[in-house]
C-alpha cells in the first residue's frame, strides 16, 4: 500500500502534463507574442517550481517537516490536488481555440466569460496553484511550499501582462469583466 502514497501524486500530475500537451494542438494562430526571452524565464521558473516541488531532500534545511504527515493530510491533499487539476481542465477546454502556452493575443480573439471564467479570470492558473497547494500539503515539507511561491510568482508574472494586453485589446469589456471577476480567487484577488 506504501508504494500508492509514494507513486500517486506524480500519476496524477502526470496525466494532466499529457493532457496538457495533447491539448495544445489546434490553437488558433497567435496575431501577438510576447518576447521569447520573457516565456524561456518564466518557464524556468516553472521547471525550477517542479523540480524543487519533487526532490526529496534528506537531512537538508529545505527537508524540515512543516507539519505531521497522516493519511488524512495526504488524502485532503490529494483532494485538494485533483480538484484543482480539473478546474484548471475545465477551463481549457472551455477557452478551446483561444489557449496558448505563452501570452498571446490570437486571430479571432474571443474574450470568455463563461464556464470557469465567470468565478476566476484566470481560471487555469487558479487550478494549477491549487494542484500545487494539495501537492504541497502531502509533501508537508519546506520545499514545497517554496515550490508553491516560485509557481505563485511565475504565474502572477504572466498574469500581470496578459491583463495589460487583454485591457488593450477587449477595452472597456474586459475592464468591466475585471471589475465583476476577480484574477484568481473567486471573491478576493
Amino acid at each position: 500500500m506504501e508504494w500508492i502514497y509514494r507513486l500517486l501524486i506524480p500519476a496524477i500530475w502526470l496525466i494532466f502534463l499529457i493532457y496538457w500537451w495533447v491539448r495544445s494542438a489546434g490553437v488558433k494562430r497567435a496575431d501577438r507574442v510576447e518576447a521569447a526571452a520573457m516565456g524561456y524565464v518564466r518557464a524556468a521558473m516553472i521547471w525550477g517550481a517542479a523540480v524543487l516541488m519533487g526532490t526529496s531532500l534528506e537531512s537538508h534545511l529545505l527537508a524540515c517537516r512543516l507539519w505531521p504527515r497522516s493519511p488524512v493530510s495526504y488524502w485532503i491533499g490529494v483532494l485538494i490536488l485533483v480538484s484543482g487539476l480539473l478546474f484548471a481542465v475545465q477551463a481549457r477546454r472551455h477557452l478551446a481555440g483561444n489557449w496558448s502556452q505563452s501570452v498571446t493575443i490570437k486571430q479571432d480573439h474571443e474574450l470568455i466569460t463563461s464556464g470557469p471564467y465567470r468565478f476566476a479570470r484566470h481560471p487555469i492558473y487558479t487550478g494549477i496553484l491549487t494542484g500545487f497547494l494539495g501537492t504541497a500539503i502531502v509533501i508537508a515539507e519546506v520545499h514545497a511550499v517554496l515550490s508553491l511561491a516560485l509557481m505563485t510568482l511565475a504565474l502572477w508574472i504572466k498574469l500581470r501582462l496578459e491583463e495589460v494586453w487583454m485591457r488593450e485589446h477587449f477595452g472597456e469589456s474586459y475592464t468591466e469583466y475585471s471589475r465583476r471577476v476577480a484574477a484568481l480567487i473567486p471573491g478576493l484577488l
